[in-house]
């Protein structure tokens, strides 16, 4: 170029490049967002990237550039994590892939190898024949109006991503939009900046929660002796009792007697109550195997398996491995989705097994070929006198139920089940009922496999949310009493059941999910340790709830006495 070009020329050549790069980056970058407001959001960021850029090497080829090409690149490398792990990038990825991650994410797709190698050839060579291009002829000398000029840029940027700053709209969505459920990719990744930041609830002061909980320091005995029952524990995916719904009375179809209807061998059953709707299967996860509600630590608590998980110190998982038991994980889909394997391992799981692992098409997987998957496992892990902890997640219910035209489904819901229903009500309806009839056939078949035989073992399976219908479930009457309607989304059910002699444990009109555990440790005769022995008391003098526990102030103490004292989160 500068056997042709003079030397002005070919500086404005390289900064009309420059432009044109920038621009194409706005274009596959911050015009790729789905809604005018997050364009407008990304657009505003690359601008004040691009400029502080400018500012700090007084090259423009360079701020350009870079400026867009990182956005650009973040987008191509939060694609490829979706389509590839189901999520979109988040900041905290930079912290998970630097270690372990990164490395199983490329030995599982080797075709990564490559793209990798010229990504770390590449852009070093770009930047720095960006860097060799000419220098701003308008910048302004003084070094001050520089600096002035970067902090601008700075605070513009930091102004943007402020959630009630001029860009307050895009914080406005559904947690599950925000880990990825659309295709907002660099707005979701911003925004997760502040939607994840991590509030201790309120605590009362160390007098007293040593007043109210300081006799559960030492512990609570179990009535079971060594070697203790095995615990098979299921969390049904968007599972919950029809039988409450006014459309559901007198039809046969709604029944579901495995799942739901007591029998000689249940210890314990009844409404649960879930802190999350139609989504966030990972939010239930994390309740029902720490004993705590993610919505008591804010807004940042949604997303419960990044930013909690690695953060607490005891949980069921972790107090069962102490006692002995072999904790063991079965996943209905790529560990990696959601966190997930580096969630349980921080919940204190020993073994995790995904679906890629076990050969099951993930998202796919029925109820029976995940408990076939799960009983393979349990197989392969038990030893003589050692006793497992068998967690396993399904994921036939998961929504949504009206992809299927109704006669494709299996007789006779394809002729609908529940009269007077409008159409898309009914197809919802009727493809969730025969999910949950295939569910409860699985179920039996659970239950014979693991409570028909001498070995002593408890059975838990539980739901962790509603599905939401599109919507549509919400208008549906149900038959709750008057102290359980405001609740009514999030209710859905549980079930303990134990193949040998014991005393059942307590009813409650809903039991909280993030009480779960407790109830796990009982119905197995197992001793408490501080933490959960604290938890059982809470539960019993609180009727089974936790933040809207009747008690006056015992909450607060409760919760000074598990974080200041027990230090069970930090």
């Amino acid at each position: 170029m500068s056997a042709f070009l003079p030397r002005a020329a070919r500086g404005r050549a390289l900064r009309l490049g420059a432009w044109l790069g920038f621009a194409l980056c706005l274009g596959f970058a911050a015009w790729r967002e789905p809604e005018p407001v997050q364009r407008l959001f990304v657009a505003a960021l690359m601008l004040c990237a691009a400029g502080a850029l400018y500012f700090a090497t007084a090259r423009p080829v360079l701020a350009l550039l870079a400026g867009g090409g990182a956005f650009l690149g973040l987008r191509f490398v939060s694609a490829l994590k979706q389509q590839y792990l189901d999520v979109g990038l988040m900041p905290r990825d930079f912290i998970y892939f630097t270690h372990s991650s990164l490395l199983e994410t490329l030995r599982r797709y080797p075709h990564l190898y490559g793209l990798a190698i010229l990504v770390c050839a590449g852009v070093p060579l770009l930047l720095w024949l960006a860097w060799r291009g000419a220098r701003s002829p308008w910048l302004p000398a003084r070094p001050w109006r520089r600096l002035a000029g970067l902090a601008l840029c700075v605070l513009g940027f930091w102004l943007c991503l402020l959630p009630a700053g001029p860009f307050g709209r895009v914080y406005q969505r559904s947690a599950w939009q925000k880990l990825g459920g659309d295709d907002a990719l660099l707005t979701d990744f911003f925004v997760y900046f502040y939607d994840s930041d991590v509030q201790l609830p309120a605590r009362a002061d160390d007098a007293a929660a040593e007043r109210d909980w300081g006799a559960t320091a030492a512990g609570r005995p179990g009535a079971a002796r060594p070697p203790y029952p095995d615990i098979v524990e299921v969390l049904e995916e968007s599972t919950f009792d029809p039988s409450n719904f006014a459309m559901c009375k007198g039809v046969p179809e709604c029944r579901a007697p495995a799942l739901f209807e007591p029998d000689a061998r249940t210890v314990a059953h009844g409404p649960l109550r879930v802190h999350t709707f139609g989504g966030g299967t990972w939010v239930s996860e994390f309740a029902a195997l720490t004993g705590l509600p993610q919505d008591i630590f804010g807004a940042g608590g949604m997303y419960a398996p990044y930013v909690l998980a690695p953060r607490m110190r005891d949980a069921l998982p972790q107090q069962l491995a102490r006692l002995g038991y072999r904790t063991v994980a079965v996943y209905p889909t790529n560990g990696a989705f959601l966190n997930g394997r580096n969630a349980y391992m921080a919940y204190g799981f020993q073994e995790f097994h995904d679906a890629d692992e076990l050969g099951l098409d993930p998202w796919e997987e029925s109820d029976a070929q995940m408990f076939d998957a799960a009983r393979r496992v349990y197989q392969r892990v038990k030893k003589p006198g050692e006793p497992v902890f068998l967690m396993v997640l399904t994921i036939n219910q998961h929504g949504p139920h009206n992809l299927d035209p109704l006669d494709r489904l299996p007789p006779p819901f394809n002729r609908g089940v529940v009269p007077g229903l409008p159409p898309e009500t009914e197809l919802n309806v009727s493809t969730y009922l025969a999910q949950l009839r295939a569910s409860d056939q699985a179920m039996r078949q659970l239950e014979h496999a693991f409570l028909d035989r001498a070995q002593p073992t408890v059975l838990v399976h539980f739901g962790d949310h509603q599905p939401s219908f599109d919507g549509l479930i919400r208008g549906l009457p149900r038959r709750w009493p008057p102290a359980l309607r405001p609740l009514q989304q999030y209710l859905t059910y549980f079930m303990i059941k134990r193949n040998a002699a014991g005393a059942p444990l307590p009813s409650y009109p809903a039991l909280d999910i993030a009480l779960l555990p407790g109830m796990v440790l009982q119905a197995a005769g197992l001793p408490a340790d501080p933490y959960f022995s604290a938890q059982i008391a809470l539960r019993e003098r609180c009727g089974g709830r936790y933040a809207d526990c009747p008690a006056p102030g015992l909450v607060a103490s409760y919760q000074g006495w598990i974080f200041d004292r027990l230090h069970v989160f930090e």
